[in-house]
Parts: C-alpha cells; structure tokens; sequence
C-alpha cells in the first residue's frame, strides 16, 4: 500500500481520521505486482470509470476500521482522477462494482474468507480471484442479493465491463470485449510509440508528395 499517511476529517462527527495507508506492501512478490499493474492499466485505459489498484476503500462513514484494500477495482460512474482513498459517502454512495483480488502465499484461507464475506456484505458485484500458490482462479457474481460462485472453467465475461478472463498456462489472462488481450504496460507503450511512428511517417509522406505537386506547378491544397 502507498506510504501516504493523510487522512479524511468528517465533518460534524468529531475526528475521525481515514489514512490514505494500511502500512502494507502493494505486492508480495514481482508477479503479484505484475498483475496489479496489468490489470489495473488496462482496465483504466478501457473504461471511463474510475479504476484503481491497491487502494483503500472506506464503505462507511464515521468507521475507519471497516476498509480493505482491493488490489484492483471498478467503481463504474465515478470519474477518474486522483484520490488518496476511496470514501464511499463521498463518491454518491456508490459502492466498488467488480474487484480482482491477487491471493499470494501469505494469505491463507481464513483471510481469502474475510475478504469475499467483506465484498459480499458491502456491495460488490462481481469478485475475480487468483490463488498464485494453487494457481487457481475463482470468480463470483451476485445473485438474488449475495456473491455465488460461477464456474471458470474456459473463461468467465464480466457481465458489468465485458471483459473475458482466463487461465491460460496457469497464468490468469484478460481480453477486451473486442477479443484483444490485455498488454503488459512495456507493450502497451511500444504501441503507443509504434502509433505514433506510423503518424509521423505518414505525415512526412504527405508533405513529400505535396512538395513534389508544387514542384509541378500544381496546389495541393486545390
């Protein structure tokens, strides 16, 4: 978790502090912090939600204690832009929608349990799990008002965001809903690079052929 310390004074309910910290680490290990970071940028890139990872969200006004840090969540309707942590009466009352969460040998089953019986009781929609140890994935969707299980095998669609996920290799994958797959951030900078290399080879093309029309005697612009 981020080391920012600076917390949310309610007003008219005394001093209540909501640190912006948990004082734990964003990841355990580099391919927990790999997902974290694919995920979370390709999903904000995708959507016009506001997506964050590994970011304290505060369900209830006035309680403190009750929070936990996703490591990557929608909250769908709420702008984008930068919070030091998500504080639900402040965002309309509106709950995080869909959350990925990243189970590293640390976290062990009785955590796993507190975790998605805490998603479950303060509005979460759908819940994607991956246990790095067990390589398993999990997914779960609310019906008739609580989180249920959803089988994985094959992949699972985002009913919420459209997105397919996966495992593949034992690795757990994301695709768009037009079938593109989710990119490392390198990847998805050399495209962005590439992109605009096209851009400026074209832009150089065009400008070499209208000096050439000139030449003839010949507006380009015409």
């Amino acid at each position: 978790m981020k080391s920012g310390s600076a917390g949310y004074r309610s007003p008219g309910s005394g001093s209540v502090d909501y640190p912006d910290s948990d004082g734990q680490p964003m990841a355990d290990n580099t391919e927990h912090f790999h997902f974290i970071h694919t995920f979370q940028g390709n999903l904000d890139a995708l959507l016009p939600d506001f997506v964050a990872g590994d970011h304290l969200w505060y369900p209830v006004q006035g309680r403190p204690d009750i929070r936990v840090a996703p490591d990557v969540y929608v909250a769908m309707g709420r702008p984008k832009g930068h919070r030091g942590s998500y504080k639900q009466w402040e965002e309309e009352g509106v709950p995080l929608q869909v959350v990925f969460e990243w189970w590293s040998p640390r976290n062990d089953f009785a955590h796993q349990v507190e975790k998605l019986r805490f998603y479950d009781r303060y509005g979460v929609d759908e819940l994607y799990t991956f246990d790095q140890l067990r390589r398993v994935f999990n997914a779960f969707h609310r019906v008739d008002g609580q989180l249920d299980p959803v089988a994985t095998e094959g992949g699972v669609q985002s009913p919420l965001l459209g997105i397919r996920l996966a495992l593949e290799d034992e690795e757990l994958k994301g695709w768009r809903p037009d079938g593109r797959p989710f990119l490392r951030m390198t990847e998805m900078e050399a495209n962005a690079r590439l992109a605009e290399e096209k851009l400026r080879l074209s832009e150089a093309r065009a400008e070499a052929l209208a000096a050439r029309l000139r030449a003839l005697g010949v507006d380009p612009s015409e």
